[in-house]
């Protein structure tokens, strides 16, 4: 989760050119759930660099999961769901 979250905030610095964020985390049915919002300038897409691709690849390791919404002209809201044992 940590991972996941600072490449988001460095994604939406370095490429969404945002000028803020919000970070909420919050535990659900033994699951930890993270949601990164930007008010950068939106479409991000895996495809386009390593840098989303390795966070979905880290939180499918742990048996996770990632959701990414990022429009055009944005916000980009990015999800990431892990299984949490305590």
């Amino acid at each position: 989760m940590y991972f996941a979250i600072t490449e988001a905030l460095t994604n939406a610095a370095k490429h969404g050119h945002a000028g803020s964020v919000s970070v909420t985390l919050a535990r659900v049915d033994g699951t930890v759930r993270g949601e990164i919002t930007d008010d950068g300038r939106g479409g991000a897409a895996e495809g386009r660099g390593s840098g989303l691709r390795g966070m979905r690849q880290r939180i499918e390791a742990v048996d996770g999961t990632l959701r990414m919404h990022s429009p055009p002209g944005g916000p980009t809201v990015i999800t990431v769901e892990c299984p949490c044992a305590s």
